[in-house]
């Protein structure tokens, strides 16, 4: 993704490239040529050419960038003398200077050096070259400089570093915001596919286009007709006579590739695709796909889509309704993503139901291309939409998206919509990973990054249009008011199971004095209540009442929240009139919102419980992302490649007690000393060095943690009893098999807590938290978060089991040490996330007393891991 929204291809450079590189040395200035060479030559000589498109791909790398046919960039690292050095250089094509190329370049080439034990680059740069002493300024690294001979000496260490990665992610968003910009800001657009036969698929497109008041022009393409609705059509959208920004295809199937190619040459910036059958095409589909999608970016396109239901941009200098919604939306402040066409119509029809302004809406289809991640990065920058609603039916980049979403709702509301197997199972038509992570794992994600979770549609509209039309509450405080006491008891349930505290109760409001009396009466008396300080918002649910109309009454509520400043939502039940409007934004003016109402009292209280949630996810201290002290990460790396030297393909190699407690000692992690024995004296030799008393175990990995099943036996005070005690908990375990024992000294006592973390094909490292037994292994009692982790994150993954209180005091015993189970799950939470070669990683138990802690075992599985979904590559998914 280039600066300016724009996309090229990166790839290395191979030895058929040379006549490609010829001619983009042979088309640049002589004065871009001076300052890579040195020196002009018009032309590069068979050596040079051999020399820069002939590479091993470890010590000399080179990458290019390629539009089309044609390259516009090359880099270039070679290893100098010093095996940790390497020198690099950039040529970027003259038409392409300022997108962004060589940043990029740098970016993948560190990373690639990096992969090959490389440390340092080093640069030598004219200085009237300022383009690229500027590249190197702003990539984040140290960058020292040395002038000597009219030649400018550069050399910076290339490990990442907070500064560089903020760089990156700052040009990320940048790039990303602005090809989303250019989809749903088009000057031009062309429907290819448009039709004059009604209800076809190119004719709403063409239709709503023209209707919806798009500002820009329309060009219809349809090489068999000369006319359409009153327009010129056009054989091929290389006969429209200025640049096209959008097309729009809906054409067949088979046709769909010519037609993105041809876009591609005719410079059109981005396609969305109506066409399906992509899908249903089980044998040829997958790859049809994928080679569509490898055009267009080729050819610098975004693609949305296919099976898009279109995109809309409610903004007025825009107007655009290039979807097959029939109408344009009401103008508003929610965001709307969606990805197959079917949940896309629900979300349009559910918000046009509930009268819920839209500021854009985009429908990506199978996804192939454009995903949620790029929405939120153009929703972040996008004055108009305050919240950002999407329906994720799959994931493609789940810890981007973690860290998009953490900064976006720190700004605006993220609700997403999603089934409670996202991840595990894929639709038809998309091609992304899956996930094996426990369950909740994914929820855990949304909660750490701020996101508003919610299961179905309807969910997201509930919260939508509170958010959009309501202040967010300041605390849990709410008030409830009714004309039932029966409802009122119902409304006070409700409030308390979802964690508000009922700071106010009216159950007999009285509204049977007709409407002049009885508004008023209702005004005063909600507004009173609600301007007192310890209140927060308020819940209204009102039966029907002879002679107040739905409208009325919410108008009246509508005076109240915008003049005491706080959330007010109305739940109206029992009316039987399908003519009456009772569930949506009802009773706004000019000068103040609508009142979000509902259909039923459970609605109204989740979402506002909803709301309350966010804000006072907002109002947590915005914690960074800091490595704890004293960890050896490079060493760590350099031993696990060591033992992984020998580990072929998929296989997993299980690290011995000894590798286990060198690696954890990377990250000041300690484990008690075990002894294994093959006889009883070596056993009393082992507790004689370890010291009395001692515990001894079973090496079995199901029985070792059973002391009801007999494969534990604790507090053994000498030899004798030892001896006595092996020879018991052999026979007692004889009917499960013959196994190894071990003998360990005893540790303080303690409660008994477990991590454990995983390597997630999607989701990356995942670390687990529970107390160890009965809670974890049969109520599956765990807390999950996907590192990096914060300390707020720590602190809250350490109380978010249900057991946790275990740990705090209870039922008079003392309170544990706290802090040393966060730190050492800090610890734990970053070997896990830097080493991705570490498939799984269980500590257990952890017996935690009240100072420190003891860790007794400890397990570690490691192999080749494989491309993280977030990882430095920084690629489009192919």
């Amino acid at each position: 993704m280039l600066r300016d929204g724009g996309t090229a291809h990166l790839r290395p450079i191979s030895p058929q490239d040379a006549d490609a590189v010829q001619r983009f040395h042979m088309a640049q200035s002589k004065a871009s040529v001076y300052l890579r060479f040195f020196t002009y030559k018009s032309s590069l000589t068979p050596k040079e050419l051999a020399r820069f498109t002939e590479v091993d791909y470890r010590n000399r790398v080179a990458l290019v960038a390629v539009h089309g046919v044609d390259i516009i960039g090359i880099g270039r690292y070679d290893r100098l003398d010093t095996p940790t050095v390497a020198e690099v250089a950039f040529n970027i094509s003259d038409h392409h200077q300022g997108r962004g190329l060589g940043s990029i370049l740098l970016e993948h080439l560190a990373a690639a050096a990096r992969e090959n034990g490389i440390r340092e680059f080093s640069a030598e740069v004219l200085p009237e070259n300022r383009k690229m002493l500027q590249v190197f300024a702003d990539a984040g690294y140290e960058v020292k400089r040395h002038f000597d001979d009219g030649v400018v000496s550069l050399s910076f260490d290339i490990d990442p570093t907070a500064k560089s990665r903020a760089v990156m992610e700052s040009r990320e968003h940048r790039a990303e915001a602005r090809s989303v910009a250019g989809l749903l800001a088009p000057r031009s657009v062309a429907v290819i596919g448009a039709s004059r036969r009604w209800g076809s698929v190119g004719n709403q497109l063409l239709e709503h286009l023209i209707e919806g008041g798009f500002a820009g022009t329309v060009y219809a393409v349809n090489p068999e007709a000369l006319e359409l609705g009153g327009m010129l059509t056009y054989e091929s959208v290389a006969e429209i006579p200025e640049q096209v920004d959008l097309a729009i295809i809906a054409v067949p199937y088979d046709e769909t590739a010519a037609v993105v190619e041809q876009c591609g040459a005719a410079g059109v910036k981005g396609v969305v695709v109506a066409t399906a059958g992509y899908a249903d095409d089980a044998n040829d589909g997958p790859a049809r796909q994928r080679e569509l999608v490898r055009t267009a970016r080729a050819n610098g396109m975004r693609v949305v889509g296919p099976a898009s239901l279109g995109i809309v941009n409610t903004l007025p200098t825009v107007s655009l309704n290039a979807s097959l919604a029939p109408s344009m939306p009401i103008r508003g402040g929610l965001g709307l993503f969606s990805q197959s066409a079917a949940i896309g119509v629900s979300l349009y029809s559910a918000a046009t139901r509930r009268h819920v302004g839209l500021s854009s809406a985009l429908s990506a289809g199978n996804r192939a291309d454009v995903s949620g991640n790029d929405l939120m990065q153009y929703w972040e920058d996008d004055p108009a939409t305050t919240v950002c609603g999407m329906y994720l039916e799959t994931f493609g980049n789940p810890r981007k998206f973690s860290r998009i979403a953490r900064r976006l709702a720190r700004s605006k509301p993220v609700i997403v919509a999603r089934s409670p197997k996202l991840g595990q199972h894929l639709p038809p038509g998309h091609a992304v990973r899956t996930t094996a992570a426990p369950d909740g794992s994914v929820d855990a994600m949304m909660r750490q990054a701020g996101v508003i979770a919610v299961e179905s549609v309807e969910d997201l509209m509930d919260v939508g249009q509170l958010l959009t039309h309501a202040a967010l509450p300041k605390g849990r405080s709410v008030a409830l008011f009714s004309n039932s006491l029966a409802m009122g008891r119902v409304l006070t349930d409700l409030a308390e199971a979802k964690g508000l505290v009922v700071g106010s109760m009216t159950a007999n409001l009285q509204l049977d004095f007709g409407q002049s009396v009885a508004l008023p009466l209702l005004h005063r008396t909600v507004l009173e209540t609600l301007q007192r300080p310890e209140l927060d918002s308020a819940v209204v649910t009102l039966m029907p009442v002879r002679g107040l109309s739905v409208a009325a009454i919410a108008g009246v509520l509508s005076e109240c929240a915008h003049e005491a400043g706080k959330p007010i939502v109305a739940a109206f039940t029992g009316i039987v009139d399908q003519r009456i409007t009772y569930d949506g934004v009802i009773g706004g003016s000019d000068d103040r919102p609508g009142l979000p109402c509902y259909a039923n009292v459970t609605s109204a209280m989740a979402a506002l419980a909803a709301a309350t949630d966010y804000a006072q996810w907002l109002e947590r201290p915005v914690d960074t992302f800091a490595q704890p002290e004293g960890i050896r990460t490079e060493e760590a790396e350099a031993q696990l490649q060591q033992w992984l030297a020998d580990v072929p393909g998929d296989e997993l190699l299980r690290l011995t007690p000894d590798q286990v407690s060198r690696l954890l000692s990377f990250y000041g992690i300690s484990v008690c000393e075990s002894v294994p024995f093959e006889s009883a004296d070596a056993a009393v030799a082992g507790a004689e060095r370890l010291g009395w008393p001692v515990a001894l175990k079973t090496l079995d990995p199901t029985l070792r943690h059973r002391l009801d099943l007999g494969g534990v036996r604790l507090n053994i005070l000498d030899a004798q009893s030892l001896r006595r005690n092996i020879t018991l908990m052999r026979n007692l375990l004889a009917p499960y098999g013959e196994f190894g024992m071990e003998v360990q000294a005893m540790a303080p006592v303690g409660q008994s807590c477990v991590m454990r973390g995983i390597e997630d094909a999607l989701l990356g490292p995942v670390v687990s938290f529970g107390l160890a037994g009965d809670a974890v292994n049969l109520l599956d009692d765990w807390a999950h978060r996907v590192p990096p982790m914060t300390p707020g994150d720590v602190d809250e993954m350490v109380r978010s089991p249900r057991a946790a209180r275990k740990l705090f005091g209870y039922q008079g015993l003392p309170a544990v040490d706290i802090a040393a189970v966060e730190q050492t799950l800090a610890r734990f939470s970053a070997l896990k996330d830097l080493h991705p070669e570490i498939a799984l990683i269980e500590l257990n138990p952890v017996l935690v007393g009240r100072e420190g802690l003891s860790i007794l075992a400890a397990e570690v599985h490691i192999g080749n891991a494989a491309q993280r979904t977030d990882s430095a590559r920084r690629a489009l998914l192919a």
